[in-house]
């Protein structure tokens, strides 16, 4: 990462992204959906921050969140030093420019009627007006060989391609702008493991090459642990551990996260840490306790009576939980605290 500049590109604080449920009976009031509640952290240039949690989490939200598609109930988004929330759709045109969104489908994301050139083109016809139509055929052609096609490829059509070359090519589209910071959500699930792997790596190579800042959304801890800088986790909208890659996966804090690594191959040190089969929280009505309570296998009458505070480490981890100083020596903080300590 690069540490020059110690300001976050991206700054967000006790971010909330409520939904208005459904009313049943007329004198009931209607019930909130918290997809997001509360959530923190910062991102700066050059770093990779792996996003990770179970379908339901929030993290496609918060991707759309970040690029204006969702917006904000409550809580502050600054990209650098700009604040996000309730910024008016001309500025967020401008703002395409820097920030860039890669989609989970890369061929639901490109028009089958059109060529990749203009696919990918577009971008710059809409952001960089004054180019001409020449420079964005250079431009084009230059960006397909940087993602491991060729510049002929310009004049072929998606359903010409396979999965894992339609999302080199939507990498292409969102990086012609050069952006400052690129937000892939599930940018690999929809690919075999080994063309997972091609575009993880090809993610990399771009990061060090234009130094980008990149939102890694993932459910696939090996993939995260592969490309990723820093992890925050999630749970039903709300953060429950943020550490540096090495340390999370060496020494996790929440029981949330041992439970998701004892879930992949190979991490027999966490078995014991399985999740229990219990009810998920309802993202209508949370428990009064903690979120992770009825699946937590060190949970205890104080989990389901007392909301959990968070606990920050001399290493700069995060975890949201009454038990987290049992694995490494903690403080408890506010976690707007702990987020401008991150880094």
């Amino acid at each position: 990462m690069n540490s020059d500049n110690q300001t976050p590109l991206l700054a967000v604080r006790q971010l909330r992204v409520h939904y208005r449920g459904r009313r049943w009976l007329p004198w009931q009031p209607a019930p909130t959906l918290r997809a997001i509640d509360d959530l923190n952290f910062n991102l700066h240039r050059g770093e990779i921050l792996g996003v990770v949690g179970e379908s339901g989490s929030g993290k496609s939200t918060l991707a759309r969140v970040l690029v204006g598609l969702q917006g904000i109930t409550a809580g502050s988004v600054r990209f650098e030093g700009r604040e996000l929330k309730g910024l008016h759709k001309r500025d967020w045109r401008a703002l395409r420019r820097d920030v860039q969104l890669v989609f989970q489908d890369p061929l639901a994301s490109l028009n089958p009627r059109h060529k990749i050139g203009r696919s990918i083109g577009e971008p710059l016809k809409a952001l960089y007006p004054e180019m001409s139509r020449e420079e964005r055929r250079d431009r084009v052609r230059e960006m397909l060989e940087q993602v491991g096609l060729d510049g002929v490829d310009a004049e072929r059509y998606p359903h010409e391609f396979s999965g894992g070359q339609c999302q080199r090519v939507a990498i292409a589209r969102a990086l012609i702008v050069r952006p400052k910071l690129l937000i892939c959500d599930e940018p690999v699930s929809a690919l075999d493991v080994s063309v997972q792997a091609q575009i993880v790596n090809l993610l990399r190579e771009l990061q060090r090459r234009y130094d980008l800042a990149i939102l890694f959304i993932a459910h696939d801890l090996a993939v995260v642990r592969h490309i990723s800088d820093r992890v925050l986790v999630m749970y039903f909208g709300k953060l429950m551990e943020q550490a540096d890659r090495e340390a999370l996966f060496s020494t996790p804090r929440h029981p949330y996260t041992r439970a998701l690594l004892a879930a992949i191959p190979g991490h027999e040190a966490f078995r014991g840490f399985r999740a229990r089969d219990g009810e998920l929280p309802s993202p209508y009505a949370p428990p009064v306790g903690c979120l992770f309570v009825s699946r937590c296998p060190m949970a205890d009458e104080q989990c389901t009576r007392r909301p959990p505070h968070y606990r920050r480490y001399a290493d700069g981890a995060v975890a949201l939980c009454h038990y987290a100083s049992e694995f490494g020596r903690d403080g408890i903080v506010d976690l707007e605290t702990a987020a401008l300590a991150m880094r």
